[in-house]
């Protein structure tokens, strides 16, 4: 069960019960600390929804980051949770403009591949390319850059640019017997494209060795560094069931503009209420240039009024557990 929050406070989703905040990553809670303890309690909260739901149901775990956003908006990691939560929920305008922001806020360019992802997502695989070629790419990590170059593969087969397509994944890191946490995600994304280009024997290949990898990788996120030795493993099959590798970054996705046949993976759509974007309009002034492309509706005054819906939250809103002992 959960419990609700103030009654005027629709926009704001229901906490699970057990949620303490507490939950968070070190780095995260440190930069929280700047919020008064009530704030502070209120963000984490949501935030810690935010990450709970986000596989799951994405609308409600993005509900839950503008929610956030309200008394924390001007911090990175709030920032950071609103865009990958849109990404999520197929909301990628919203992704994008957010994901700017935090790239401003934070000075780092570890979701450019999302955000050219996002470019994609909003038809623009000329964008996204102009994204990848930018000489913010060069300061990636390798894990960074694998994921920047399947994202490539995927704008060029949105173009229609098959050859370039394979080109783009063709990189060093696309060895078949060693495997990093990115290596399923780069031989499968090969696979899908071998298979659009009729080349169905070499994508089984690949498909089959991302399964290999994943199974020798398992679910420790302390394998980016670590090298695996593969090899020919035949005993597992294609459709043997597959062990997620959780990563840092939320995967970009793969080619999807290019025909795939028989393809093994399903696609399904989600769209998300935009109704709360109103309180948390980016202010990146990047973002507000690019946004006019988009037909986004950018207020000058938003960081005015994130100070003033603070303001009112300090003075009136409880947090969810006072509310429950004033209730009682």
């Amino acid at each position: 069960m959960r419990s609700s929050n103030r009654p005027d406070r629709e926009r704001s989703p229901q906490i699970d019960n057990d949620v303490t905040g507490e939950e968070l990553d070190k780095v995260t809670r440190a930069q929280l600390r700047i919020l008064d303890s009530r704030n502070n309690e209120w963000v984490s909260k949501h935030l810690v929804m935010a990450g709970r739901l986000i596989d799951f149901e994405p609308e409600l775990a993005f509900e839950h980051a503008l929610a956030a956003s309200r008394r924390g908006g001007r911090l990175a990691c709030v920032r950071e949770a609103v865009a990958m939560t849109a990404y999520a929920a197929g909301n990628y305008s919203e992704a994008l403009r957010e994901l700017r922001t935090y790239r401003r806020i934070s000075g780092s360019n570890v979701h450019l591949p999302l955000m050219a992802d996002c470019e994609r997502g909003l038809g623009r695989p000329d964008k996204a390319l102009d994204l990848i070629q930018s000489e913010d790419a060069a300061s990636l990590d390798t894990a960074g850059k694998v994921e920047l170059a399947i994202v490539e593969s995927g704008a060029r087969g949105d173009l229609g640019e098959l050859d370039a397509a394979l080109s783009a994944l063709e990189i060093p890191q696309l060895d078949i017997n060693r495997a990093f946490s990115f290596s399923p995600r780069l031989f499968r994304a090969y696979g899908m494209v071998l298979r659009a280009a009729g080349r169905k024997d070499e994508a089984k290949t690949w498909e089959r060795q991302a399964l290999v990898a994943e199974e020798a990788l398992g679910l420790d996120d302390s394998t980016d560094s670590i090298i695996v030795d593969l090899g020919d493993d035949e005993d597992i099959p294609l459709d043997a069931p597959r062990v997620r590798v959780s990563d840092v970054m939320v995967p970009a996705t793969a080619p999807t503009a290019v025909q795939q046949d028989e393809a093994d993976h399903d696609h399904v759509e989600t769209e998300v209420d935009d109704a709360e974007s109103d309180y948390f309009e980016s202010d990146d002034a990047e973002s507000d240039e690019d946004s006019a492309d988009d037909d986004l509706d950018e207020p000058k005054e938003r960081d005015e009024d994130l100070d003033k819906a603070s303001d009112r939250d300090d003075k009136a809103d409880p947090v969810d557990g006072e509310h429950d002992q004033q209730e009682d």
